[in-house]
């Protein structure tokens, strides 16, 4: 039944989120006869609820004096539920068994037709908002108003734990979807799991990454709203190479097998795997989809943007430097509106021979300058991660992971090999026969994600990027062309990358002590010469190219903030507030009388029976640009949870008042939810991931689900630092964490990380990725982790898989809410 809404306060505490003065299931029962009835008949029409796991349910009349051929219409009593919830309506019609529901006020939601009843959920809000429906049967109708209240967190707390399987909450299922070694391409056999398996190439990668579902409609085709039919894209980062092998990797005389290291490169990359749901989101994997695609070490690829066609990308295989080979490292992510994929090469640099000194150096034939280069992205290895180079002077599978350059043109090695490396490269899922494109103007890095920001019609893109390695930077590439909407569903998806992504201006970001900051433009002519630094002699630019190429020489000449390891990215897509994950740092690279106002804290933290200096347990930062603008080139930030042990930590150490519901250390993979469903929108969900070694003592690698608020929600602070010293840091700290804004939703099995998340359109199915569990094992015949063979029951010997798992509610709820 309406009735006026009541001008009460709202209260976003830890346990009531509706009015203050909301009536029991008594008092409403105690109106059950004084309540407005539309009479036709001598029945009583009533109707029900169902919001989350409470029923609401209006008492029918016992007034049996009304005419028998007459009907009631009886909406029943006003209710309140919260962001994602499911509300069920279910009127009891009598003498017609015919009744139409409709909404007349409220943002607007989607009614299913359950016959006997009418469901919805709630959608997302900011505050509460009503939503009025009005039941109609024979032409006499009664209104009802649902309160909607803020989205509230509606599981309860995974508690720590070091058990080897994944734990979610009570009312949770876990089902493992794509795992290493898989078959995705016709003719590829089963997984034997036992180190003989080979192409892999036409099989699920090692190390699960970053992630992202993309929609499929019946006709195979791409359908951003789909939820029970689309493509899994994952990156494939590194490898758990003792379990590739029946007993490890060999070498013999310094050089690696081919059939080994073949394996090793084709473990990498990325997988385009197409999943179905067969009812009630129960998923497949469609082994056979033509859509599967694998993409490699040794895939073709385009190079684009202002370094294409430079002396930079020249080589053997590519004299015009207009082409590469392969993708490597493939950590985070991003996603463009227009449908396509931006995967991230990260730690790539110590895959390639270079030796640095020693019997087998070049540094005879190489400059200066490129030495300096060389040196400040780390490519020293006098070997290569896995020594593949060493398997064949001839075969350029091989070959190219040596960079040592000739005493010839570069064009006759692979000493610029490693400038085709460390990219976003953009991928279009939907078409296996496209060639990935390296967008070189988003500079050149560890590249950890790339997130773009809100689109707005009319506004230029941007897109948040981290270095991750400790003490580099957060990066921001703004793009020459404004966005236009009617891009969004192009047929030719990466030539829109082209229009987006290859021209634009390059940021990196200075943290200021005053809670603000500025974007510093990499931009040739504007960066300086890069100081000598130590025994590195000054670098001298040459071109926009040598920035892109060289863009952590070009942040070290401007002056950006050294940051704490800066990995994912994500974007708020209620405010557009960026966040940023700074997963940890050592002694050395966060001093006591190193900190900033950024980074602002320096402690020692017991680890076992040992300890661990610096920043350990890392922190997550979130900026506002100025006026909202991508273009801005100035924002505001603090620091919105740090994280900490809340068992042993001091109060200057757990900034955010943690607690053993809800600790963590080392924040690594963000990811808000999307705005395609309640989770996104108004309060959006916020689901953060660890990659830890500070806390793994406590429990394994977790993902925790948040509320945050806004930048500014907390205060400034001056906190003390003990590390061998003391000394003060102010800083600016975001509201503390409490059990309504933060819990720990997904613990992992034993020694991996949890990295990787994304959701169907309608927020009803969770996907996550596990990487690497059993990692530390020496022996791959005794693994230290069964998963995720023992998910379901015991399964002693066998070696364990990286994998996604897909999270759904019992229910049928979104996941989280």
């Amino acid at each position: 039944m309406a009735s006026s809404i009541r001008d009460q306060a709202y209260t976003d505490g830890d346990v009531d989120t509706n009015f203050s003065n909301a009536r029991t299931l008594n008092e409403i029962a105690d109106e059950r006869f004084s309540r407005r009835q539309t009479i036709v008949g001598g029945m009583t029409a009533s109707l029900s609820a169902f919001l989350g796991t409470t029923l609401l349910t209006a008492c029918s009349s016992d007034d049996t004096g009304t005419f028998p051929s007459q009907t009631i219409v009886n909406a029943g009593q006003d209710a309140a539920t919260s962001a994602g919830r499911l509300v069920t309506l279910a009127p009891t019609i009598t003498n017609s068994g015919a009744f139409s529901v409709d909404q007349i006020a409220g943002p607007t939601v989607t009614l299913t037709n359950n016959g006997t009843t009418r469901s919805f959920f709630a959608p997302g809000v900011s505050q509460p908002t009503v939503l009025t429906f009005r039941i109609g049967s024979n032409n006499q109708f009664d209104d009802i108003n649902i309160t909607v209240n803020p989205a509230q967190l509606g599981f309860a707390a995974v508690p720590r734990t070091l058990n080897d399987v994944v734990t979610v909450p009570a009312g949770h299922n876990v089902t493992v979807l794509t795992r290493l070694g898989d078959p995705i391409l016709p003719g590829v056999p089963a997984f034997a799991n036992n180190g003989t398996d080979t192409n892999y190439a036409g099989r699920i990668g090692d190390h699960g990454d970053a992630l992202y579902y993309y929609g499929l409609s019946a006709a195979g085709v791409r359908d951003d709203f789909s939820s029970i039919r689309g493509l899994i894209v994952q990156n494939h980062e590194n490898l758990n190479v003792q379990y590739l092998h029946p007993n490890g990797p060999t070498t013999t005389g310094g050089v690696r097998p081919a059939a080994e290291a073949i394996k090793e490169i084709e473990a990498h990359g990325v997988s385009i795997t197409e999943i179905q749901d067969t009812g009630n989101r129960n998923w497949i994997v469609i082994n056979n989809s033509a859509l599967n695609r694998r993409i490699t070490p040794n895939t073709p690829m385009a190079i684009n943007g202002p370094v294409r066609g430079t002396a930079f990308m020249q080589t053997v295989a590519s004299p015009t430097g207009t082409t590469c080979t392969g993708t490597i490292n493939n950590c985070a992510n991003g996603f463009t509106e227009w449908g396509t994929n931006l995967t991230c090469e990260e730690n790539w640099a110590g895959y390639f021979r270079r030796d640095n000194s020693g019997p087998g150096t070049d540094n005879a034939n190489r400059t200066a300058r490129e030495l300096t280069a060389l040196r400040r992205y780390g490519v020293t290895s006098n070997t290569g991660n896995y020594g593949w180079s060493s398997v064949s002077t001839t075969d350029p599978i091989f070959r190219r992971w040596d960079a040592r350059a000739g005493t010839g043109a570069p064009t006759t090695d692979y000493r610029n090999e490693p400038n085709t490396m460390g990219w976003v490269v953009e991928i279009d899922p939907f078409n296996p026969a496209s060639t990935p494109r390296k967008r070189t103007a988003l500079g050149r890095l560890a590249h950890e994600g790339a997130w773009l920001s809100n689109l707005v019609e009319g506004q230029r893109i941007a897109v948040y990027m981290g270095c991750d390695s400790r003490r580099e930077y957060m990066y921001k590439f703004v793009s020459t062309a404004a966005w236009s909407n009617a891009d969004r569903n192009a047929s030719d998806r990466l030539a829109v990358g082209d229009k987006y992504l290859d021209s634009g201006t390059l940021y990196v970001a200075r943290f200021n002590a005053d809670g603000t900051g500025t974007w510093l433009p990499l931009v040739f002519g504007q960066v300086p010469n890069r100081p000598a630094v130590g025994a590195e002699p000054v670098y001298v630019f040459q071109s926009q190219a040598d920035i892109l190429v060289n863009t952590r020489l070009a942040a070290d000449a401007v002056g950006a903030t050294p940051m704490d390891r800066p990995e994912w990215t994500a974007v708020n897509p209620a405010n557009g507030e960026i966040y940023l994950t700074l997963t940890n740092n050592n002694a050395a690279g966060r001093p006591i009388n190193g900190t900033d106002a950024a980074n602002p804290r320096s402690y020692v933290e017991p680890v076992g029976a040992g300890t661990s200096a610096g920043n350990p347990n890392g922190h997550i930062i979130r900026m506002r640009e100025t006026g909202n603008l991508t273009t801005a080139t100035t924002f505001t930030w603090d620091i919105y949870l740090f994280g900490a042990d809340s068992t042993d930590a001091s109060a200057n150490v757990n900034l955010s008042g943690l607690t053993t519901d809800n600790d963590f250390s080392s924040p690594d993979g963000l990811w808000f939810a999307r705005p395609q469903n309640p989770s996104g929108v108004g309060r959006p969900l916020l689901w953060i991931q660890t990659d830890d070694g500070a806390f793994t003592d406590r429990t394994n690698n977790q993902m925790l689900a948040a509320l945050p608020g806004r930048v500014g929600d907390g205060g400034a602070r001056t906190i003390t630092n003990t590390n061998g010293t003391t000394a003060t840091q102010a800083t600016f700290i975001g509201a503390a964490a409490t059990a309504a804004t933060l819990r720990r939703f997904l613990v992992g099995p034993r020694e991996a990380e949890i990295t990787g998340v994304d959701t169907t359109p309608d927020g009803r199915t969770l996907f996550v990725g596990i990487q690497h569990p059993g990692e530390n094992a020496t022996d791959p015949n005794a693994p230290t982790s069964n998963w995720p063979a023992n998910q379901t029951g015991a399964a002693p010997g066998v070696r364990p898989r990286s994998a996604v798992v897909a999270v759904t509610r019992a229910d049928g709820g979104i996941v989280g809410l």
